[in-house]
């Protein structure tokens, strides 16, 4: 079992973002401020290239300065999410994955400790998608030399469903550490997912933003997850509280968080990127400059006006 298993176990690894202007321009200045404190939090490591931090979209240099800029901030583990982004001209499921598996040796090159593998949308077009999503874990390991974070990832834009027997599957591979799920808000797929890897040692990562808790309760004993891209306390607080087995803490702290998701993660869903930017800048973490995603939707002030207001209603109630 590699050592990183035990070492992210019952920890909290933000998937952050990434500062950027309208035009999609990298504030790297603003990035290191920004790294700097979040490495300072109770994390157990950094998801960078994650769907938070619109890692498929960005140029190869600039995903390259923001590994580096993490890698600085931090000694906590870092793992890096590669594959491709899904288009209207999607890849072929070969060029789909000789472009993952180059993502991943470049995670290596500027000292990922892992990398999660984005399910390829061209799997669900393949008869044997099964078979071809497991190959392709063991290219990416076998090219790359670094272990692996699976990613079941099935949201409003399709992604590509992990059946239970795929997830034991991936996680009998020596190199797996994990398998990350989020269904966004199936709790029978959730509960399935988690299920499916019982007993086989590695890590339940939970990506559930709005079944935070719940996935806890269920068997995830990790969390991946971009709610922690503007509030680390508040979802570390929850991961303690479980640890801890202080139940009534667990149930107050969830309270909380959810309080927060359900405010940030509604339809659309791909709108949670920008509601957590302005959450981030609400709280001091970056600037106004930089808190744009050119590649969600156009979301109207009022939807910020409510990020704010969930905001300052949990502070005032943490003071009360």
């Amino acid at each position: 079992m590699h050592d990183l298993v035990d070492r992210l176990r019952g920890t909290l690894l933000p998937a952050v973002v990434t500062p950027m202007d309208e035009r999609g321009v990298v504030d790297h200045d603003a990035l290191a401020v920004y790294a700097e404190r979040i490495a300072a939090g109770p994390i157990g490591g950094i998801a960078v290239w994650a769907h938070t931090g619109r890692g498929l979209y960005l140029s190869e240099d600039d995903r390259s300065r923001v590994l580096s800029t993490w890698r600085q901030a931090t000694s906590a583990p870092i793992v890096a999410g590669v594959g491709v982004p899904r288009t209207a001209t999607a890849p072929t499921l070969a060029a789909a994955a000789d472009a993952t598996v180059a993502m991943a040796a470049r995670a290596a090159e500027l000292g990922a400790d892992a990398v999660m593998v984005y399910p390829l949308a061209a799997l669900g077009d393949q008869a044997d998608g099964h078979a071809q999503a497991v190959r392709l874990h063991q290219r990416v390991t076998a090219e790359s030399g670094l272990p692996l974070v699976g990613f079941y990832l099935h949201d409003e834009a399709g992604g590509y469903p992990y059946s239970p027997k795929l997830i034991r599957d991936l996680l009998a591979l020596p190199a797996m550490l994990g398998v990350k799920t989020t269904t966004l808000d199936s709790a029978i797929g959730c509960q399935d997912a988690i299920w499916a890897g019982r007993g086989t040692g590695k890590l339940s990562i939970t990506g559930e933003d709005r079944m935070f808790g719940p996935s806890f309760m269920w068997g995830a004993d990790t969390a991946l997850v971009g709610i922690a891209a503007a509030q680390v306390g508040l979802s570390a607080r929850v991961v303690e509280a479980w640890n801890e087995r202080d139940h009534t803490a667990f149930v107050r702290a969830s309270d909380r968080l959810d309080r927060f998701a359900a405010a940030t993660f509604y339809a659309p869903v791909e709108g949670y990127v920008q509601r957590m930017m302005w959450a981030a800048v609400w709280e001091g973490l970056i600037p106004e400059r930089s808190a744009h995603d050119p590649y969600g939707p156009s979301l109207p002030a009022s939807e910020r006006d409510q990020v704010i207001g969930c905001l300052k209603e949990l502070r005032a109630a943490a003071a009360a």
